[in-house]
């Protein structure tokens, strides 16, 4: 059997990927993780042949979780399964080290064979990841930005207050607000209106 850990925030969308994978890939065995801490423990405790990874989970966001894993355990295939369009989030997680990237709308039969690439040893780059995915370009504004910074910044571009944020991701206001301005420096912009318009602009929100 052929150990996968998924982690994901939602019992629903575990629960069908895993019927789904495991109805196709019968020898697949699905352990499941609600969060960073869940999925860390897991991993330390015995071997994982691919970690099936959302990017929006409670506490630390799925790319800085992406990074870590990584770090600790390089031979480890991650593949993304993400409500997100590829296009948003492509050049950051396949550059942290993805092997891969489907979204949760995808046709079934698409995760399965991504997540048959990823146990072979091959990354699955899809086309609407766009050509940054793969090779390296003139970088934006926004890819000086942390991890951290770059989920704030996509989440005041759908409209959100600092206070909306801090309760969301459950960090103090003051530290939202220093996020806030630690986006603006590094992006040159001067208000929350500008940094919508930017997301906006750059297709960073939906």
């Amino acid at each position: 059997m052929r150990n996968v850990l998924l982690v994901d925030d939602h019992p629903v969308v575990r629960q069908g990927i895993a019927r789904i994978l495991t109805t196709e890939i019968p020898d697949l065995h699905v352990n499941e993780a609600i969060d960073s801490a869940t999925a860390l423990e897991q991993l330390s405790a015995g071997p994982c042949d691919l970690i099936l990874l959302d990017l929006t989970l409670p506490g630390d966001s799925g790319v800085s979780l992406l990074r870590r894993i990584k770090r600790q355990y390089p031979a480890t295939p991650v593949v993304i399964v993400s409500m997100h369009p590829a296009d948003q989030f492509a050049q950051r997680t396949f550059q942290a080290g993805a092997a891969g990237y489907v979204t949760k709308d995808s046709d079934p039969q698409q995760l399965v064979s991504i997540v048959r690439l990823a146990l072979a040893g091959k990354r699955s780059i899809p086309p609407e990841a766009g050509k940054d995915a793969r090779v390296e370009t003139e970088t934006q504004p926004h890819d000086a930005l942390s991890d951290r910074e770059y989920q704030v910044l996509r989440m005041i571009g759908t409209g959100r207050t600092v206070s909306e944020i801090s309760a969301e991701l459950g960090l103090s206001v003051k530290t939202i607000s220093t996020y806030r301005s630690r986006i603006l420096q590094k992006m040159r912009l001067r208000t929350s209106a500008e940094l919508m318009h930017y997301a906006i602009t750059n297709r960073l929100v939906p």
